[in-house]
């Protein structure tokens, strides 16, 4: 198995690619060790000395290190971790893996809005951020507020606001004249 790696905006995090699906549908956000539970993957990723986070995308594994860890150092046992999992046959995630878009939902009289929003982030926006080893999920539309989680290689990012308000907050505002600001959550 040859797994490539790829840098990401955020110099905390590297973008691993074992070359074979990590998650047959949406992504699964694993923030810290503890919430690496249901993810066989994450916990022995988070075994490695140094991890501080692990996101799964369809087909690649992000990881993000401690600020006082260097890459040098950590990349080869993460590597290694990515490796063994596959190789011992173990799934990705343990249990049900949950359906739908990772899209918060919302109804009401902004149902139409938020369909809008929910398709330009699904077809411009998300493709654009796993590239970069990250998501972004939709959790509401409130007044013309737009409120976005960053997974991923985006949480913790440097350029995460520019993104958000130069890119997406632009894009949305263009095409959907309701929308007047963007938010990130926690």
């Amino acid at each position: 198995m040859f797994i490539q790696t790829e840098t990401t905006p955020n110099p905390a995090t590297l973008k691993f690619l074992p070359g074979e699906t990590v998650m047959g549908s949406g992504t699964a956000d694993f923030p810290t060790p503890d919430a690496g539970g249901r993810s066989p993957l994450a916990r022995r990723i988070f075994q490695v000395e140094g991890v501080a986070g692990v996101f799964l995308g369809r087909d690649f594994v992000t990881v993000t290190k401690e600020d006082n860890v260097p890459w040098d150092h950590l990349k080869p046992s993460v590597l290694g971790a990515i490796m063994e999992h596959f190789q011992s046959g173990a799934p990705v995630i343990e249990g049900d893996v949950p359906e739908g878009d990772g899209h918060a939902q919302q109804d009401g009289p902004d149902s139409q809005i938020v369909g809008q929003i929910k398709e330009l982030l699904d077809t411009r926006v998300r493709p654009a951020v796993a590239q970069d080893g990250g998501d972004i999920t939709f959790h509401g539309f409130d007044r013309g507020v737009v409120y976005l989680h960053m997974q991923g290689a985006c949480a913790g990012c440097p350029s995460s606001t520019l993104t958000l308000k130069m890119g997406i907050e632009n894009l949305l505002r263009h095409y959907i004249p309701e929308v007047v600001e963007v938010r990130p959550i926690a």
